[in-house]
């Protein structure tokens, strides 16, 4: 059996490019040998995304130029699984990871054996969050169960034509001032309308919101992942 046809396409999302390419030397030595770029940038990433329609990525969503909204964009593509590979983080970046949709979580001062393990475990479909990210979360107390992003077709909520249009703005990624601006209304009032926001849809960070906006149909999935050019 080809070895090809059980190797998933990779690419590695890290601005840090020296760990980016020491994790791919140590993916291909063992028989990973499918990663097929490197992003720096989420800009990179997304390119990159389109051209290969990657089966898995390795993401560190806290380097610079990226971010837990990236991990929201991603599942927005269709089919790809994310494995997150950060430094030490606290809990409340632990659960807005897993609330945007992550399948794996393991720190980079892991044992490489068992991030190679992480990686072919969620490209087989399965959860995997490395010894020290499960300390983590039982020590805060965390509830992996209750992590569901916000269903966007609970027909409790109730919003807003103000409310979705804030939404909409929210996912586009326009910030509080600016979307001020654009709804010509005061700042306080953008705040006022996050915070309702927030609280109709049970949520507690902006990534739900994002994935609700998507996933309901707010913003199309090619306006939310490439509207924004700065």
């Amino acid at each position: 059996m080809s070895l090809n046809k059980v190797t998933p396409r990779i690419i590695i999302a890290d601005s840090q490019q020296l760990i980016a390419c020491g994790l791919h030397a140590t993916l291909r030595s063992h028989g990973l040998d499918q990663v097929v770029g490197n992003a720096r940038s989420e800009e990179e990433l997304f390119e990159l995304v389109d051209h290969f329609s990657p089966e898995l990525i390795i993401l560190d969503f806290v380097a610079d130029g990226f971010s837990v909204e990236t991990i929201v964009k991603l599942k927005a593509k269709g089919r790809i699984r994310i494995l997150a590979l950060t430094d030490a983080q606290r809990g409340s970046t632990l659960v807005n990871a897993l609330r945007a949709g992550v399948d794996g979580y393991v720190k980079k001062d892991c044992d490489l054996q068992e991030i190679v393990e992480a990686v072919k475990e969620t490209h087989a479909g399965r959860k995997f969050f490395c010894g020290q990210v499960l300390e983590t979360i039982r020590k805060e107390g965390i509830d992996l169960e209750s992590l569901n992003v916000v269903d966007p077709d609970c027909m409790g909520v109730s919003l807003s034509k103000r409310e979705l249009e804030v939404i909409r703005l929210i996912a586009e990624g326009f910030t509080n001032p600016q979307i001020s601006e654009k709804l010509f209304v005061s700042p306080h009032t953008v705040t006022t309308h996050r915070r309702n926001i927030l609280q109709k849809l049970g949520a507690n960070n902006t990534a739900a919101v994002v994935m609700y906006a998507v996933q309901s149909g707010l913003v199309s999935p090619n306006k939310f992942l490439f509207g924004q050019k700065h």
